[in-house]
């Protein structure tokens, strides 16, 4: 390859990585054909770009990004698959989806999510768990929701008891 052409090549990865707001690095090699084009219909149904990189061509857009992904670097051996997204958690959720089938493969390097980073396989459980900007605003709507409603039933109780004490003294005094 060219050196004009690696500079292309690099600045698309980092273009890649910029528009998105985190990225996993999975090991996909040993998958085949049928595997790896489930893989990819997944990855297209859950809105993940997956790209599969040259580790020196991944290491130098990283070193072109602002931020340091450093930590990522000892993750860059073997072959790479790039999982851009989003969503924090819909690559380790479709991963997870792999593994329950009982693939090895695709299996996670590392992880950039939420500007942390994660290393290792034994990250899934904690990538999956982490929630979305979406759930974590649902999450604080239904919270601040709950003592409203819980004061609104507590009047509307209140006032049918009220009522029924009121009711049984009116008729006691007849």
């Amino acid at each position: 390859m060219k050196k004009e052409d690696k500079a292309t090549v690099i600045a698309q990865i980092a273009e890649t990585i910029k528009s998105y707001s985190g990225f996993y690095l999975v090991e996909t090699a040993g998958l085949d054909a049928e595997k790896t084009s489930a893989f990819r219909r997944a990855c297209f149904g859950a809105d993940v770009k997956l790209m599969v990189v040259k580790n020196t061509l991944l290491h130098k857009a990283l070193e072109s990004l602002e931020g340091d992904y450093s930590e990522l670097y000892p993750a860059l051996k073997g072959s790479t698959s790039l999982m851009c997204t989003n969503v924090g958690n819909a690559p380790a959720k479709l991963l997870k989806d792999f593994v329950k089938k009982g693939d090895t493969l695709p299996a996670l390097k590392a992880a950039y999510v939420e500007e942390t980073v994660y290393m290792g396989a034994d990250q899934l459980d904690a990538l999956a768990a982490i929630k979305s900007k979406n759930e974590l605003i649902a999450d604080v709507v239904a919270l601040l929701q709950s003592p409203a409603k819980n004061v609104i039933s507590a009047l509307t109780s209140g006032g049918s008891k009220l009522h029924g004490i009121l009711e049984t003294l009116s008729k006691k005094e007849a």
